[in-house]
């Protein structure tokens, strides 16, 4: 099943995550996500990371995540890996939020380098906490990572859920635009991130991300001994 959409148009590659009404993100979409990755570094391409209309991701598969501690951890794991990688990932990655996004689908926006979000009645944010889930290391490396300290607490700690104006002060977004605007945003975006030198670009984003990389590493290790509970 085709569980993300891949269009290629001038070197930007438009990664569309296309599973059901939430967009979970399950093992297979995470897998099939890594494999579109693979393909726009082949190619030396920008990246725009996107959602169906109304919706980016509504996070994790919860099938998944409650049908044994075991499986919980491999797909948190994965998810870790694919937020780790986008933060060191050798091109621009930019976020066009479509709709909602919570829980993992807040943290896919943490994890690219520019985000978009669209004007309109939606949430977005961690929502662990309010759902039972005990929120794993790498989860809060990378919240420190981007936002800013005094929404941490309200975002991490208190499952605090903001409008997309809100989101752009509490940093999960950079701009929001009209709905009918947004991928012609991304698009305009990518083009002017395209006349970037590549190989510096790539050097000073993992210099710059140094420690969050290294305590990303640690923490994905640390997240292996957590009880997901719900």
């Amino acid at each position: 099943m085709e569980l993300i959409k891949v269009s290629i148009d001038n070197n930007i590659h438009v990664i569309s995550l296309n599973n059901g009404k939430v967009n979970a993100i399950s093992p297979e979409v995470i897998q099939q996500m890594n494999t579109a990755l693979d393909k726009a570094e082949q190619d030396k391409a920008v990246v725009i990371l996107t959602g169906q209309t109304g919706i980016f991701s509504g996070g994790y598969d919860l099938k998944t995540m409650k049908k044994s501690s075991d499986d919980a951890i491999a797909l948190v794991t994965a998810g870790s890996k694919l937020s780790r990688r986008m933060l060191a990932f050798p091109t621009p990655i930019i976020g066009a939020c479509s709709g909602h996004a919570i829980a993992k689908g807040g943290f896919l926006l943490l994890s690219c380098d520019y985000r978009i979000g669209c004007e309109g009645n939606f949430k977005i944010g961690l929502n662990e906490v309010a759902i039972g889930m005990t929120m794993h290391q790498a989860g809060i490396e990378i919240a420190r990572n981007r936002i800013p300290r005094n929404y941490l607490t309200r975002s991490v700690i208190m499952a605090e859920l903001y409008s997309p104006e809100a989101a752009v002060s509490a940093g999960f977004l950079d701009q929001v635009v009209p709905a009918e605007h947004l991928m012609d945003t991304a698009q305009a975006v990518a083009k002017h991130l395209q006349t970037l030198h590549f190989k510096s670009h790539h050097a000073t984003k993992l210099k710059e991300r140094q420690a969050i990389l290294a305590s990303l590493d640690d923490a994905i290790e640390l997240d292996t001994k957590i009880n997901f509970k719900f």
